[in-house]
């Protein structure tokens, strides 16, 4: 286990994670404390619990629609999503490739 420091909201917080997954939390509490602050910023919620509670509704509400039946991702496991966006990487890095020699 190592131990990050992420900021959310101007304050620190430690975190403890596996070797590796360092990225993906500090994209979450990037994520959150974008979210968080632009709650904040329209001045109508006040308490830092309270910008919290309304941050965490509107990415479950993001994170529910991708999971709804007409949704984007609708069927799909994340292990489905991520090795869809492998395939098009794949994909993209072989039309890039030939690209290359061209310059």
């Amino acid at each position: 286990m190592i131990q990050i420091d992420v900021m959310i909201m101007g304050q620190i917080y430690k975190l403890a994670c596996k070797e590796g997954e360092d990225r993906p939390l500090r994209e979450a509490a990037a994520y959150l404390d974008a979210k968080m602050c632009a709650i904040r910023d329209t001045a109508k919620v006040k308490g830092t619990d309270r910008i919290a509670v309304m941050a965490a509704l509107g990415m479950t509400a993001e994170l529910l629609s991708t999971k709804a039946p007409d949704g984007p991702l609708s069927g799909m496991s994340m292990g489905d999503v991520r090795e869809k966006i492998s395939r098009m990487h794949q994909i993209l890095d072989e039309a890039i490739t030939p690209q290359k020699t061209l310059f």
